[in-house]
């Protein structure tokens, strides 16, 4: 009976991994359609151009359309290996993809995060990813698809999602990036893809330093007045949920703290290793990620600006020893008991509204808390799930921010900061229309228990 067991427990993981593997190429095949969608928003553009009446036309368009759009050498690859890519205009709730099947390791060695066991680290001071900082080039994180330990059994499960036509698996991650391999996948997934262009802007480059400003340095001008004596030898560890592309992890690392980023998208973790791993000086790359946004521009020159990333060289930043980046579902990684009181602090910023049950999301973040370890907010209360119409499985609860600080005092929480910051979201400074959040922040610390 347990044999069968063990054997049923074999083939479930090899069905998640399986699925997990199909869930990376489609996401892998939405980076690399991006070129394509692109040429056809370009056709598009022209069609609408050529039905002007000729009186209409004496205006020049803004782009010359007389240009063969086809005549560009393998452009996927291209715009793929060297980050030259764009974005357009979205709702910023859009951005926050539901990826993965399941949880995928992004630390450089697997048993800080395995893939069986939702089991970050026992010791922060010891588990945790160690990146040595000046001029060091080590992944910061791997990609969680080469650990598959079977290809040629995922492949059986996936068919032609993980093998060529001769029914071949793939050895490496890297043959996904043939472009005769390309699946067909729709625009949503190339839109999310433009989405995360400007979420680069945010995070790398010169041009959203006044949203980083506005977002991130009261987060870590309050962490380092929580922690105003720590220690070089055993410093004191940082969770960063929701991370997206690494930049706040980044910047507590190099405050001194044992920092982990936990991001669940792919679509982000892809571009966040590549950053991260891959980047040899500042600008680096230029990027247009503001081609696609038609609408509310200034001028032309506006709208086909570039912009250098990355503003800083990561591995030269002064990173703490211990920084890394997990991959997976925050409630699955971290609802785990070898998690319980570990971390001196958890840091939240636009996440807690990405929760399906936001409850949960507090009860975690209390109990991962050392007692007397801060959380630290910033953010908004835009639901992501409060608009999926007709999806029976899926919940969410949406909570006002008084029902929420309610809901935290009942964890154990105790406020002791609390102010609102008005802030914007992967904006094109240069647009005409601007959304601005009233973010709520706030520092709460987790009571002791106490003794008698």
């Amino acid at each position: 009976m347990e044999i069968e067991e063990d054997e049923e427990r074999r083939r479930q993981r090899k069905l998640e991994e399986a699925l997990e593997v199909k869930s990376l190429r489609r996401i892998i095949s939405a980076y690399l359609n991006y070129p394509e969608a692109a040429e056809e928003d370009v056709r598009r553009y022209e069609k609408s151009f050529k039905k002007l009446p000729p009186a209409h036309k004496a205006f020049e368009p803004p782009l010359d359309m007389s240009q063969d759009v086809d005549g560009c050498k393998d452009p996927h690859l291209e715009n793929f290996e060297h980050g030259h890519c764009h974005s357009e205009e979205r709702n910023a709730s859009s951005c926050q993809s539901a990826s993965t099947s399941g949880r995928m390791c992004c630390s450089n060695h697997a048993e800080a995060c395995p893939q069986e066991k939702s089991n970050i680290m026992s010791n922060p001071t010891t588990e945790l990813q160690e990146v040595k900082s000046e001029q060091q080039h080590e992944p910061i994180f791997g990609s969680g698809a080469g650990e598959v330990e079977n290809n040629n059994e995922i492949a059986e499960c996936c068919s032609n999602d993980v093998a060529d036509s001769n029914g071949n698996a793939f050895s490496s991650p890297h043959d996904w990036l043939d472009p005769s391999l390309l699946l067909n996948v729709p625009l949503v997934d190339v839109d999310k893809v433009r989405c995360i262009i400007r979420n680069i802007v945010r995070d790398w480059a010169a041009e959203g330093e006044k949203e980083r400003n506005q977002c991130y340095k009261p987060i870590l001008e309050e962490l380092d007045a929580q922690f105003p004596n720590r220690s070089k030898e055993s410093p004191p560890a940082c969770l960063v949920p929701g991370a997206g592309l690494g930049r706040l992890a980044l910047e507590i690392s190099c405050l001194g703290f044992i920092s982990q980023g936990n991001e669940f998208s792919y679509y982000m973790m892809i571009c966040s290793s590549f950053i991260l791993n891959h980047t040899e000086t500042t600008g680096q790359w230029t990027i247009y990620p503001w081609i696609h946004s038609n609408c509310n521009s200034l001028s032309d020159n506006d709208q086909h600006r570039p912009v250098s990333i990355p503003d800083i060289h990561p591995a030269s930043a002064g990173i703490t020893e211990g920084f890394s980046m997990c991959g997976g579902d925050f409630v699955e990684v971290y609802n785990d008991s070898s998690q319980i009181g570990v971390w001196d602090a958890v840091v939240t910023c636009f996440f807690i509204d990405t929760a399906h049950n936001i409850i949960e999301y507090i009860e975690i973040i209390s109990r991962i808390l050392k007692e007397g370890g801060v959380w630290i907010n910033f953010g908004p209360l835009l639901y992501h799930f409060a608009d999926m119409y007709g999806q029976e499985d899926d919940m969410s609860i949406e909570l006002s921010l008084e029902d929420v600080k309610k809901i935290a005092f009942h964890y154990g929480f105790e406020l002791e900061k609390e102010q609102t910051i008005e802030t914007t979201y992967t904006t094109n400074p240069r647009s005409m229309m601007q959304n601005h959040y009233h973010a709520a922040f706030w520092t709460m610390r987790k009571k002791r228990t106490t003794t008698t």
